[in-house]
């Protein structure tokens, strides 16, 4: 009988092991591309939490998480699409944390996502429009829009006693829709924009763009551009030529890079970056730090996030089928319940195990509001001896 037993329970458990879930989460990220040196951090961000999930064991009876990576280039919509297609169909994943770009994540969504049913959360794609995209609900931002955004940087400068300001933008859908935003912000609050003017990215010489908007004039030049791109060549163009010494740097503009290109030459310029006062990414950023990527930009608690809700959300609907889980993403985002942490996903996995109810707050105080959207605060940076230091949060 004794070993009837024992053979019944081994019997047990491996049958619990094989029938233990590996689950598949893409990751697209601009790895190549015009924000290349933030992504490997953004990316380890949300690999981290599918880590913690994975070791906890409580993922839907012991399933592993297993994330896939593919490169969305953050302005190859093409290239980005394709990546996308190949994680669904050969890979098999059962969401998707990105895009990164938002081009490209709407490109994505309409062209891939939303035609498999499958579920993207993206932590950095701040485009306006892509708040009115059709997305059977699938779609999930763990950043605010950049109509946010506009009006923060445009608070800013007012408070700032800057009254012009000329605008160069990225040419793309996150460049445009960005500016389009901070001018009517600025406008709307008595400033006024000399001129706004879009930049391709990846060129050599900046001077004739920089020579017509100086011409225009302004207390300050706003750059919604990228950090590894031609944001960069637009400041430099502009100090070597004298035509602006003070600048406005939105989300795309912060990180690592910025400082040591500059350091003190951009002296008092401010900018804009996702973040609240509540937000905690200290636990993410000392677990990922490496030699081998910035660990110092943006979007890493975003991305943390965006994979946490996806996994908590799978354990409330008691499936990895997107079609079951993505119902379920609003509600383990927000309150009522237990507040979860970082570093608490295995807390959260069981009280969902046990039929309770939980409110995320993770490393950015996640709260979404209609339509998947992040509400959001915003941290308010200025350059002080050659370093990205934070004024204060809005």
């Amino acid at each position: 009988m004794k070993k009837l037993l024992l053979a019944t329970a081994a019997s047990a458990l491996l049958t619990g092991v094989a029938s233990a879930e590996e689950i598949k989460l893409g990751v697209i990220m601009g790895f190549t591309g015009p924000i290349e040196s933030l992504t490997p951090a953004m990316a380890a961000g949300g690999e981290l939490a599918m880590k913690e999930v994975s070791d906890s064991g409580k993922l839907l009876g012991g399933a592993t998480v297993t994330p896939i990576r593919g490169d969305s280039t953050c302005v190859d919509s093409g290239a980005a699409t394709a990546a996308a297609e190949r994680l669904i169909t050969s890979d098999g994943v059962k969401g998707i944390v990105g895009a990164d770009c938002s081009g490209v994540t709407g490109a994505i969504l309409a062209n891939v996502a939303v035609p498999n049913g499958v579920v993207m959360i993206s932590p950095s794609a701040t485009s306006p429009a892509l708040s009115d995209a059709e997305d059977n609900g699938l779609f999930f931002r763990t950043s605010p829009s950049d109509a946010r955004q506009g009006q923060v940087l445009a608070d800013v400068l007012m408070d700032k006693g800057i009254k012009s300001a000329a605008i160069t933008y990225t040419n793309n859908d996150y460049g445009k829709g960005l500016a389009d935003s901070i001018a009517g912000a600025f406008k709307a609050a008595g400033g006024e924009v000399t001129a706004m003017t879009s930049h391709e990215d990846g060129k050599a010489d900046y001077s004739a763009e920089v020579g017509a908007l100086a011409s225009a004039g302004g207390d300050v030049l706003i750059v919604a551009g990228y950090v590894d791109q031609g944001g960069p060549g637009i400041i430099r163009a502009a100090l070597d030529t004298g035509a602006f010494d003070m600048f406005a740097l939105p989300d795309g503009m912060i990180g690592a890079a910025l400082e040591t290109t500059f350091g003190d030459e951009i002296e008092g310029s401010v900018g804009t970056v996702p973040g609240g006062e509540a937000a905690n990414t200290d636990m993410i950023v000392k677990a990922i730090t490496s030699d081998a990527y910035d660990s110092s930009g943006p979007y890493i608690g975003e991305s943390y996030d965006a994979a946490a809700l996806i996994m908590l959300a799978m354990q409330a609907a008691g499936s990895s089928d997107p079609s079951a889980y993505a119902g379920k993403i609003m509600d383990v985002a927000n309150a009522p319940g237990e507040k979860i942490g970082t570093g608490e996903l295995a807390k959260g996995l069981e009280i969902l195990a046990a039929g309770g109810e939980i409110d995320y707050v993770g490393a950015t105080a996640v709260e979404l509001i209609g339509g998947g959207e992040a509400a959001g605060g915003y941290r308010e940076i200025v350059i002080e001896g050659g370093k990205i230091t934070t004024a204060q949060y809005r």
